[in-house]
């Protein structure tokens, strides 16, 4: 049975001499994988070009519920990505993205709240300005709020730790490595104001930002089982 819905490209890789397989999160299913084509013939009625990742597409699908990967039957660009895919930083924020959500949305369902700040966070990103360096800070605090993780800041007081295996400010020194000490606990509460439109007001050095993206990435290996190292990282540590 084919459906109609949208879809943003997480990634790509080759299966055979003839497909790849595509990773799609989809509105109405989650993450999805896709039988690709690999033909470059112009009547093709799937263009390999259009799966770029972070590509947002209209796609019609085939959704057999026991099926592991689906089938493709048409798709088209929603919009460009000019900038994403000629900038060299946003290039490299968009693999920073790419390989981040492949690995935290390999288990999950359809969720049109999510898929809608997914699209948004994208067309923020190509038609971003300035503000650059922050951009990954800010998506990575507001993702916490769409799995279900986002930490809890109302019992803040300038003693407190913010504990990030429970997720909550603690008055006393936790017993465990995974905390944030006290001057950074207090900049945690200035950073959850942090989104796209004020991300650029944020004066962070690149020693803060690598330090700041550690810890939440800490954060997130310790509330999503199996969440592993992102290599892409390591460029976006040279970059910003």
């Amino acid at each position: 049975m084919f459906h109609k819905t949208e879809g943003i490209v997480l990634s790509c890789a080759t299966y055979n001499d003839k497909f790849s397989i595509v990773h799609v999160f989809t509105k109405e299913f989650g993450n999805v994988s896709y039988l690709l084509p690999r033909s470059k013939s112009k009547h093709s009625k799937i263009k390999t070009s259009l799966f770029f990742p972070l590509s947002v597409l209209n796609l019609e699908v085939e959704h057999l519920p026991l099926r592991e990967i689906q089938r493709l039957k048409e798709a088209e660009r929603q919009f460009p990505l000019y900038e994403i895919c000629t900038n060299p930083s946003k290039i490299s924020i968009s693999f920073f993205l790419s390989d981040f959500l492949t690995k935290i949305l390999r288990e999950s369902e359809g969720n049109r709240y999510l898929f809608h700040f997914l699209k948004q966070s994208i067309t923020v990103l190509e038609n971003l300005s300035r503000g650059f360096g922050n951009y990954h800070i800010a998506f990575l605090f507001r993702m916490t709020g769409y799995m279900g993780i986002a930490p809890k800041l109302d019992n803040y007081h300038k003693s407190s730790y913010f504990d990030l295996m429970s997720g909550e400010f603690v008055d006393t020194h936790p017993l465990h490595s995974h905390f944030l000490n006290k001057s950074q606990s207090q900049y945690l509460l200035i950073l959850s104001r942090i989104n796209f439109r004020n991300m650029h007001l944020f004066k962070l050095s690149r020693v803060d930002r690598n330090i700041i993206i550690d810890n939440m990435l800490i954060y997130y290996r310790l509330h999503v089982y199996d969440f592993p190292t992102l290599k892409s990282l390591e460029v976006l540590r040279e970059l910003f």
